[in-house]
């Protein structure tokens, strides 16, 4: 039995879709039942989210009471703040489970987990135990109250969590590079580069007899949505976005401004991305935060379409150089844009050299060796 833990967030995003992958390819491909034990930012009081941050977690007690139950022999944790901590894991170790950290993002240091700054730059002020530049700036947007808050818990805590996993795992080479440029507890540590699993997609695209651009991204600044809405106007190419957040108001704006052909068809089913992806020319992933992953895109490369994205953290480990322009350059997006529609040549060379980065059975190996016999 595998027990996986997650503190689900408020505005749901890629860790969320990831933790329910592995929840399908555990059984499928290692052939053992997986559990999820799932706490929501959405239900937590302000109170017990203030708790959980100054006391390292709360409730640690239904980890290892879930552990005894399951009979899990491995908790692999994916986010674990506010309110699970690094008593989560210790709990579990104590109740005789090895534990796994998938460090999806740069929260170890980082308090808004993107290594951006309020105005939208990539942003390593932050470094080792030194949270002070995240609280003068807060990066995190909500109250002083909280930015403290997040500040003094990873300075005090993100080493004693560190410590209490048994394997670390990274979904990219570069969110390694960047986790130690920023000085995270992670020193004399081996990190496993795991890749977040990509399942072939249920409809392939038809590049060649795409009718728009495809965008799917939680609605926020960090996704870069309005850098799609500008290039896909420049290019003159109709985009459907797919997602929400709390941008949604501000790009409808947008789009109306510029009199640019966008439909918002917010957050959809499974099957119905899948059919949007299937019925579009390309994939526009305008990232301007230091992605360590890029689950957006990859999800679109096993769809077999080209993919127009920025050059911004693993991106550039997915997708081929000449496929990428410098965040926050619309007009080199359009271009690309223009260039790559319609290319179905290039959509299955992606979803080929997606399959053989993050298939099921590459990521099962590696999952395999890493939770042990």
């Amino acid at each position: 039995m595998i027990l996986l833990l997650h503190n689900q967030y408020r505005t749901l995003g890629g860790e969320e879709r990831v933790v329910d992958e592995l929840l399908r390819l555990i059984p499928e491909q290692l052939g053992e039942p997986a559990e999820l034990l799932r706490r929501d930012s959405a239900t937590l009081s302000g109170r017990d989210s203030a708790l959980a941050l100054v006391r390292g977690g709360l409730d640690p007690q239904q980890v290892g009471a879930a552990v005894e139950r399951s009979g899990a022999r491995v908790v692999h944790a994916h986010n674990l703040l506010p309110s699970f901590g690094w008593r989560a894991l210790a709990a579990a170790r104590q109740a005789g489970a090895r534990t796994v950290l998938t460090l999806h993002q740069y929260r170890l240091v980082c308090a808004a987990g993107t290594c951006l700054d309020p105005s939208g730059n990539d942003c390593t002020r932050c470094h080792g135990r030194d949270t002070r530049p995240g609280l003068r700036l807060n990066c995190r947007g909500g109250s002083r109250a909280e930015a403290a808050l997040y500040a003094a818990s990873l300075s005090t805590w993100s080493a004693k969590l560190a410590e209490q996993a048994d394997a670390l795992t990274v979904p990219s080479a570069f969110a390694l590079e960047r986790l130690r440029a920023l000085g995270a507890p992670i020193d004399g540590r081996t990190v496993e580069v795991v890749p977040n699993p990509v399942f072939a997609a249920k409809e392939l695209a038809d590049p060649a007899s795409g009718e728009y651009a495809i965008c799917s991204a939680r609605l926020a600044p960090d996704k870069g949505v309005d850098v799609a809405i500008e290039a896909c106007a420049l290019a003159g190419r109709p985009l459907v976005i797919t997602g929400h957040g709390p941008d949604q108001a501000a790009l409808r704006a947008q789009a109306a401004q510029l009199g640019a052909d966008v439909t918002f068809a917010g957050r959809v089913s499974d099957g119905e991305l899948a059919s949007l992806r299937a019925g579009a020319a390309l994939a526009v992933v305008p990232s301007r935060f230091v992605e360590s992953f890029g689950l957006s895109a990859a999800e679109a490369m096993a769809a077999a379409l080209p993919v127009a994205a920025t050059s911004v953290g693993a991106l550039s480990e997915l997708l081929p150089a000449e496929d990428l322009v410098a965040s926050g350059d619309v007009a080199a997006l359009a271009a690309s844009i223009n260039q790559l529609w319609g290319d179905s040549a290039r959509g299955k060379a992606n979803a080929r050299r997606i399959s053989a980065i993050a298939s099921p059975a590459v990521v099962a190996a590696k999952l395999a060796a890493i939770y042990g016999a």
